[in-house]
């Protein structure tokens, strides 16, 4: 524990059960300035915690949490789609941000697509940071785009030096025509001029001729959907992806990793010791493709969501590290959108208010707690994207911490969601862990029914965009 004597005094205090060190114990936070200052044990003192609470500073807002309530890092969700400008109807900054604070998320990093126009240039990333200025209600860092249109030109570069995070590509089509793929050797190319730089790059790995070879009749079973984009697809897009990061030494993330094949190349290209990380989404980890009702076109995404067999695989791999986090992938839509049947509905899950109790709820189920999800949803993500003031409750971390009440159930229902569109594969499912109070900076934007909201949050740059050079993805985790 750690805290300091003699402190004036201080924002916020903060007293009752909370996640420190991944132990749940009772204690006291200070935070000062938008920052936590103090951490200190409330029960079982040692001499140098007792040195250090017996003069506790004033307060100016003291938040005592019920018997029943856990504070715990805000989460940090490195995967949304936004989709604003050109596509707000979709969601928006505004929404988006609001869910996230509901569900706990206090940090996002949103994705270059499918907002139009897509992060591929500076000035779209200046229009999308105007656009979100006076919207975001949580901390907000952007993701840039590669594709053919800025590969060799420089701009990744450009972009790198604004701040994005890193860079997403493609080696399917992405849906939307202002975003191209990447074929193979041009993906080969993106990773030399990235690593050039000391970026990072982000893939959607679905391999499109096995994608075309298996492309069959879609009905309105979801199995059908699965089938036409089996595992193999995106195993064997992993495995060239690894071999051009042999070649090329790009730090390199996989995104949405659905499938036990996957891990079974990421397991192998770790050993090695190359700078490979991957995620997977609250999705995969708690839906399979048997229960989901015929034709309800809210579970669509690409890659998609699979059996029980993969779905045990993948938290196998959480577990053993293989996969480094989970992210939600964010996608909502509209109803237009998502009409038309699983074979031409657009393909995305609206999560980002309910993923972090959707994982917490099945981590319960299979003997994991709080404490894991907590690590795989804030600690990891946090340090992927190379924060070091948040992630964990410690001195000298920003001071976005959520409440929840982690035991108690509730039921999802779409219409009361705060994302645009009420749409949502987690409608009437029950879920664990009520969002009592998020706090971004120690101010509260969320609590309970939304009744409260803070002053919009910050725009980020990546941390080390000006401070140190980047980690590779061997220090990272």
């Amino acid at each position: 524990m750690s805290g300091m004597n003699g402190m004036n005094d201080v924002d916020l205090k903060i007293t009752g059960r909370m996640l420190v060190d991944g132990t749940v114990m009772n204690g006291t936070v200070l935070v000062d300035g938008g920052r936590i200052v103090s951490v200190t044990r409330g029960r079982g003192l040692d001499d140098e915690d007792a040195a250090q609470s017996a003069a506790p500073a004033a307060a100016r807002e003291t938040i005592t949490l019920h018997d029943d309530e856990v504070l715990i890092p805000g989460i940090v969700d490195t995967h949304v789609h936004i989709n604003e400008p050109g596509r707000t109807e979709w969601e928006g900054f505004d929404h988006a941000t609001r869910a996230a604070a509901a569900g706990g998320v206090t940090t996002v990093l949103d994705m270059p697509l499918n907002s139009n126009p897509p992060t591929l240039t500076v000035d779209a990333l200046n229009v999308k940071k105007a656009c979100a200025e006076h919207k975001a209600h949580t901390q907000l860092g952007f993701w840039g785009g590669v594709d053919e249109t800025n590969l060799g030109t420089g701009m990744l570069k450009r972009l790198w030096d604004e701040g994005v995070f890193g860079f997403k590509c493609f080696l399917s089509p992405s849906g939307v025509d202002e975003y191209g793929s990447l074929p193979y050797p041009k993906l080969e190319a993106a990773m030399r001029e990235i690593a050039s730089f000391g970026g990072q790059l982000i893939i959607h790995a679905e391999d499109p001729r096995e994608l075309a070879a298996h492309g069959g009749h879609v009905t309105d079973s979801y199995r059908s959907f699965a089938d036409s984009r089996p595992a193999e697809c995106e195993a064997h897009a992993v495995a060239q992806v690894v071999e051009a990061v042999e070649r090329t030494g790009c730090r390199t993330h996989l995104l949405h990793i659905s499938c036990g094949a996957s891990l079974d190349v990421i397991r192998e290209a770790k050993a090695k010791g190359l700078p490979i990380t991957a995620e997977t989404c609250p999705h995969y980890l708690t839906i399979d493709c048997d229960h989901i009702p015929d034709g309800n076109t809210a579970f669509k995404c690409c890659p998609p969501i699979r059996s029980l067999d993969e779905q045990d695989a993948l938290w196998a791999g959480l577990v053993d590290g293989t996969l480094d986090f989970i992210a939600t992938d964010h996608s909502p839509a509209t109803a237009a959108m998502k009409a038309g049947g699983l074979a031409k509905a657009w393909g995305g899950v609206s999560s980002l208010q309910v993923g972090f109790r959707a994982v917490l709820t099945e981590a319960k189920r299979r003997g994991l707690g709080l404490t894991d999800a907590v690590r795989w949803m804030s600690e990891n993500t946090a340090r992927f994207a190379g924060f070091h003031d948040r992630g964990a409750i410690a001195p000298g971390m920003r001071a976005d911490l959520v409440v929840i009440r982690p035991d108690e159930r509730f039921t999802v229902h779409a219409d009361e969601l705060l994302s645009r569109n009420p749409i949502s594969a987690f409608d009437g499912r029950m879920l664990d862990g009520v969002i009592s109070r998020t706090m971004i900076g120690g101010v509260t934007v969320h609590a309970d029914d939304f009744n409260e909201a803070g002053d919009p949050a910050n725009l980020i740059r990546r941390p080390y965009a000006t401070e140190e050079p980047a980690p590779s993805g061997s220090e990272r985790f």
